[in-house]
């Protein structure tokens, strides 16, 4: 038995299995189901890859809070019904006390959908708002039906109630949510003694653009444009997880050649991202050589990006059915040629990088998460992997062609900002790997199939989910009656890594936080829709 259905069948549900490239199966729990879960899958060694909410009362008279547990062999996607007599604030079972990092997903669903968790016995839980700031009125939630985005209100003063931390010598800093230079806006509250920190409390939620309420009437093909600017340095990631949800509601599969060319986008995604933060890093280290070096490197591949496929970031590359366009024969060789002399590059900075004491200094011991930690906390995607755990989609569980890829995990050992920084060039080079073996096997044929309607059937819900440069990204669909989508819920993976932030950075200076935040290179915008 796999663990998938092992699982389903620890709980006694039933589930269906949706259509397409991985095994996704969703069912429907009753609350003791729901509360046996978290557990369940944590003793499979399973992870909660999101928790959302969704109105279903006009439809079906309940509100329902979803949960989606990654297994080792596919992703369960379990509904819970919230009766209609529940009144205005549904509850349901908080999963907080298996996994923590449900913590700030139930608080976002209580905001946006007004579902709130309760805990069990002697399980405390925060019940202070995370993304609604003080212009939200009292009773307003923005992903009830009830609500079209017309109120306006005005912005009162707002005491938040951070933690407070006692003791001689201690005092707070407070960083934010305003930051120098293009940073998006997040409040950070540090409480230090000296220039150590005892202490690091976030404050997020400050960029809320009302992504999620916005999907709401739009057809699939327009759906697929708002999903790839959730965050725009995973715009392909984003993409794709949605157009695997949408191809499975209209049940068709891309063909081989755009599967083939979506890989290819998201490596290139990934090599972009990667680069960026290397340089980056350097230069919070005090080694602005790395920013100027890895900022031309990168500054070149996204213009080639640009020249051989539209857009610098891939933008709307990927499309219900498959991808925009089809790169020509010179194009094609040009994409082929850079590789070998990108990663000859990068090599040499790399050794560099190695070899440059400063710059080691800053990086080893900085902001560590030792292995055990972030299990405790369910650190994912590339972070998870700097701290020696943790899976890559791309191999356990890709679409095609990745499963013909033999994709090479990259781990290593340590859990600080070396290994973030070891495992972004291992990354950067395996990219490269695929990204040759895709365009020398680029199979031929179409690169899209025109699907015949722009609307899904009628109260249906698919996922799509796929490994981007941060971790695994979740796109949940769900169309209303009229075929249009009722309810997407994106997730990225700066959700279940935000949180490790806070202890990361625990016993470090204040000086080393820009440099250790910058190594995670965590999503503002990707948890705020």
């Amino acid at each position: 038995m796999t663990e998938i259905a092992a699982f389903l069948a620890d709980l006694d549900v039933r589930a269906v299995a949706q259509r397409g490239p991985l095994t996704i199966l969703r069912a429907q729990v009753t609350r003791a189901q729901w509360r046996a879960a978290a557990p369940a899958a944590r003793a499979r060694g399973g992870r909660l890859v999101a928790l959302w909410g969704t109105d279903r009362r006009a439809a079906l008279g309940h509100d329902v809070v979803a949960a989606a547990y990654g297994l080792a062999d596919g992703l369960a996607w379990l509904e819970l019904p919230l009766g209609a007599d529940a009144g205005e604030n549904p509850r349901y079972p908080s999963l907080a006390a298996v996994y923590p990092c449900a913590g700030r997903m139930q608080r976002a669903a209580f905001d946006l959908s007004g579902l709130a968790a309760e805990p069990g016995a002697g399980e405390p839980i925060d019940a202070r708002p995370w993304l609604r700031h003080a212009a939200w009125p009292a009773g307003f939630h923005p992903l009830r039906d009830a609500s079209d985005g017309a109120a306006r209100c005005a912005a009162p003063a707002e005491d938040y109630a951070f933690v407070a931390v006692a003791g001689d010598g201690v005092h707070e800093i407070a960083v934010g949510p305003v930051h120098a230079g293009i940073i998006e806006p997040g409040h950070f509250r540090f409480s230090v003694v000296g220039e150590k920190v005892l202490r690091l409390e976030e404050r997020l939620g400050y960029v809320h653009k009302g992504i999620e309420r916005r999907f709401a009437g739009m057809t699939l093909a327009d759906g697929a444009r708002l999903a790839a600017r959730v965050s725009g340095d995973s715009t392909v990631a984003y993409g794709w997880a949605y157009c695997m949800a949408a191809e499975a509601l209209a049940g068709v599969d891309p063909p081989p050649r755009a599967a083939a060319l979506r890989a290819f986008a998201l490596e290139r995604e990934r090599v972009a991202n990667h680069l960026g933060d290397l340089g980056a890093l350097g230069n919070d280290a005090g080694f602005a050589f790395g920013l100027a070096q890895f900022s031309r490197l990168r500054e070149d591949w996204l213009r080639r990006n640009a020249e051989c496929c539209g857009h610098r970031l891939l933008m709307d590359w990927i499309v219900p059915g498959g991808v925009s366009a089809d790169p020509g024969a010179a194009q094609l060789d040009r994409l082929l040629a850079d590789l070998a002399v990108l990663e000859r590059q990068v090599r040499e900075i790399e050794a560099i990088y190695d070899a440059h004491a400063g710059l080691q200094d800053r990086f080893v011991g900085a902001g560590a998460v030792p292995a055990e930690l972030a299990r405790r906390l369910d650190l994912t995607g590339m972070a998870a992997r700097a701290s020696g755990v943790g899976t890559d989609l791309r191999q356990t569980l890709g679409p095609p062609p990745y499963p013909d890829l033999g994709v090479r995990v990259a781990a290593v050992q340590g859990g600080d900002v070396a290994a973030r920084v070891a495992l972004r060039f291992a990354e950067v080079y395996e990219s490269l790997r695929l990204l040759q073996r895709l365009l020398q096997e680029l199979p031929a044929g179409p690169v899209r199939l025109h699907l015949a309607a722009d609307r899904g059937p009628p109260g249906a819900c698919a996922a799509g989910w796929i490994e981007g440069w941060r971790g695994e990204v979740l796109v949940a669909l769900e169309t209303g009656d009229d075929g249009r989508i009722r309810r997407a819920h994106c997730h990225d993976p700066s959700w279940q890594n935000w949180p490790a932030l806070e202890h990361a950075v625990i016993g470090n200076i204040v000086p080393d936080f820009p440099l250790i935040n910058k190594s995670f290179n965590l999503s503002y915008s990707g948890q705020d829709l």
